[in-house]
C-alpha cells in the first residue's frame, strides 16, 4: 500500500535544516544536571542548563537507534513489531475522567482502568495496552504506576507500558517487569516494557522526563520521545515552524537516550497541533493535527526511525456527530501516512480529558476498518476471478458460488457494531442507535471477559512488591 506524503523532498530538507539551526543556535533547556552532564560529555555545548547541539552530534547519535524492534509480551502470540511498514494500535492515554451512557462523566477510578484493560484485551484491533489508559484518581500517586501495571498484566497478556514519572517510578516498573518475565536477566535481554517521555514545549525537558529517558535507556527498554507543540500557543502559529520546533524537541531527547546507551530503541513521537485561537484551548480534532501527523511520519522515515502519533482523537464533548468525523479523519491519516504506533486509537473525548466506554467500542470498529483498508488488494489469478466471471456471465449473480463462500470472510470486513440491515429490518429491531449498541456491547464484553492466567507465583510476588511500596 502506498503511503500518503504531504511534504515534498525539498520541504523535508528545509524543515530538517531549520531544526538543526534551532538546536545549534537556540538550544534547549534540560532541567536535570545529570542529563546536562551526559550531553556535555557527548559533545554538546552547555551554558547552565541550556544545551546546544551541533548538526554532527545530532546526526551521529540518531543513526544509532534501530529502525525497528520487537516489543515482547508475556504471551509471545501478542509480540508486536514496531517500525517498518507495520502499524500497531493502543487505546487512549492519560484521561482523568470517564463517561458512559449509564453514569455520565465522572473521575476515573482503578475499576475503570481495569475495565479498559479488559476491553483492550478482548479487542482484535487493539494490539497493545495503553499505559495510563485513564488516571485512577482513587489511588495514591505514589503507587498509582504500580497498581496500573499490575492491573495490565492481571487482566491481559498483551504488551504493556511503564511509568515515565521520574526515575523512581520507572525503576519500580522495571522491577515488576523482571518479576513478570522471570528474572532480571530475562527483563534485560529484550524489549518488554516501554514508556512515553514528552518535552515541555517550547524547547525544554523537565527533571521527571529526563530521569525517565535515562532510566529507560540504561535498562535497554524502548522509549517514545514525544512533543506536543501547540501552534499559536507553545509553538509558532505557522505549521512549518511548529513542525521544526517539534522536531528539535524530539531529536534532542533521542540524542540523550543514545548517549546514555547506544542502540536504545526509540519511537519518534509527534503529536503537535494547534490552539483554537478564539479561546486559546488545545484542539486535537483539527485538520492541522492530521496534517502534522502526515508530516511527522515523513520526518521519521527521513531519520529511519519508527514513528508514533495520535489516533481516533477529537475535541467533541459527547458522542455527537463531531466525535466520529474528527476521529476517523485523524485515525485514517495516521494509517495512510505510515505511522507505526497509533496511540489514542480508541475512547478519547474532550481533547484527551475523558475516556468514553461507548466511544472505545465505536473507535475500535473504526480501527478494524482502517486495518482492512491497509490490507488493500490481493491481486492474483484466484482473486481476479476471471473464470467465475466467465461462468456467471451477463445478468447472473455470485451469491451461491463456491468462490464467494471461500473468500467473503477474508475479503470483506465484517463489522461488529455497524448496522447494515435494510431500513425496515432496522426499524423492526427497535431502531437501535449506534451509541446504544456500543453501550450494550461494552457491557457484554466486561461480563463475559475471561482474563488470561497470570501464574500464581508471579501474582503473589507482584502483590508483595506493591505492598512494600506502601510501607
Amino acid at each position: 500500500m502506498q503511503r500518503f506524503e504531504i511534504l515534498t523532498k525539498t520541504q523535508v530538507e528545509k524543515i530538517h535544516e531549520t531544526t538543526l539551526r534551532i538546536m545549534e543556535q537556540v538550544g534547549l533547556d534540560f532541567g536535570h544536571p545529570p542529563a546536562v552532564e551526559v550531553l556535555k560529555k557527548g559533545g554538546a555545548k552547555v551554558d547552565g542548563q541550556r544545551v546546544f547541539f551541533t548538526p554532527g552530534l545530532v546526526m551521529k547519535q540518531i543513526k544509532k537507534a534501530p529502525a525497528e524492534f520487537t516489543l515482547n509480551a508475556r504471551n509471545p502470540e501478542h509480540n508486536v513489531l514496531i517500525g517498518g511498514r507495520n502499524t500497531v494500535f493502543a487505546p487512549g492515554y492519560g484521561a482523568p475522567f470517564v463517561t458512559d451512557l449509564e453514569y455520565g462523566r465522572r473521575k476515573a477510578t482503578l475499576k475503570d482502568f481495569e475495565n479498559f484493560v479488559k476491553l483492550t484485551g478482548a479487542s482484535p484491533n487493539q494490539d497493545l495496552l495503553s499505559g495510563t489508559v485513564v488516571e485512577p484518581t482513587d489511588i495514591s500517586p505514589g503507587i498509582r504506576h504500580a497498581r496500573m501495571l499490575y492491573a495490565s498484566v492481571k487482566y491481559s497478556d498483551k504488551c504493556f507500558m511503564g511509568s515515565t514519572m521520574g526515575a523512581r517510578a520507572a525503576s519500580e516498573c522495571f522491577q515488576m517487569a523482571a518479576i513478570i518475565f522471570g528474572s532480571q536477566a530475562e527483563f534485560a535481554s529484550r524489549p518488554v516494557i516501554f514508556g512515553i517521555a514528552g518535552a515541555l514545549t517550547p524547547l525544554k525537558y523537565d527533571a521527571r522526563m529526563l530521569e525517565a529517558i535515562m532510566e529507560y535507556a540504561a535498562a535497554a527498554q524502548p522509549l517514545v520521545v514525544s512533543s506536543l507543540a501547540i501552534a499559536g500557543a507553545t509553538g509558532p502559529v505557522t505549521l512549518a515552524g511548529n513542525l521544526a520546533l517539534q522536531n528539535a524537541e524530539v531529536l534532542a531527547g533521542i540524542v540523550l537516550a543514545q548517549l546514555v546507551r547506544e542502540g536504545t530503541p526509540v519511537i519518534f513521537g509527534g503529536v503537535s497541533t494547534n490552539a483554537e485561537m478564539r479561546n486559546g484551548t488545545l484542539s486535537i480534532g483539527s485538520p492541522e493535527m492530521a496534517i502534522n501527523t502526515a508530516a511527522t511520519a515523513q520526518l521519521a522515515r527521513y531519520y529511519k526511525l519508527p514513528v508514533r502519533s495520535g489516533g481516533a482523537v477529537c475535541d467533541a464533548k459527547s458522542l455527537d456527530t463531531q466525535a466520529p468525523y474528527e476521529s476517523m479523519m485523524s485515525l485514517l491519516m495516521a494509517r495512510l501516512s505510515g505511522i507505526n504506533f497509533i496511540l489514542h486509537s480508541a475512547g478519547i473525548l474532550e481533547s484527551y480529558n475523558c475516556m468514553s466506554y461507548e466511544k472505545f467500542i465505536i473507535d475500535d470498529e473504526m480501527c478494524g476498518m482502517v486495518k482492512r483498508i491497509k490490507r488493500g488488494y490481493d491481486v492474483k489469478p484466484d482473486t481476479l476471478a476471471f473464470d467465475i466471471i466467465k461462468d456467471v456471465g451477463p445478468g447472473g449473480h455470485f451469491l451461491d458460488k463456491d468462490h464467494t463462500l471461500e473468500h467473503f470472510r477474508t475479503e470483506l470486513y465484517q463489522p461488529q457494531l455497524s448496522n447494515r440491515d435494510d431500513f425496515f429490518s432496522w426499524q423492526e429491531s427497535g431502531s437501535p442507535q449506534n451509541i446504544e449498541t456500543a453501550h450494550k456491547k461494552y457491557k457484554e464484553i466486561l461480563e463475559t471477559y475471561e482474563a488470561p492466567e497470570l501464574p500464581a507465583d508471579v501474582d503473589k510476588d507482584l502483590l508483595k512488591f506493591i505492598e512494600k511500596l506502601n510501607e
